[in-house]
């Protein structure tokens, strides 16, 4: 049965995995660096933002630390 507590769980579990994980990027689609280098979606600075592919896992989750602190992004 799909109804049951356990499936109930795996099926939490499935959706947080779908869920962003802090290396993802965190681009919310709203991007404006109109006024400065920093998006007002996202939190990240215009050089963060193009090079977000090339960044390693550790740079990634130093970005998002920064953003978070500053209370990016703005979802």
């Amino acid at each position: 049965m799909s109804d049951t507590p356990e499936s109930s769980s795996n099926s939490s579990s499935a959706d947080q995995s779908r869920s962003l994980a802090p290396s993802d990027s965190p681009c919310v689609a709203i991007c404006s660096t109109l006024y400065d280098e920093i998006c007002r979606g996202c939190g990240r600075t215009a050089m963060e933002v193009a090079n977000w592919v090339f960044l390693s896992e550790e740079e990634r989750l130093a970005v998002w630390a920064r953003i978070k602190a500053q209370g990016y992004p703005r979802r």
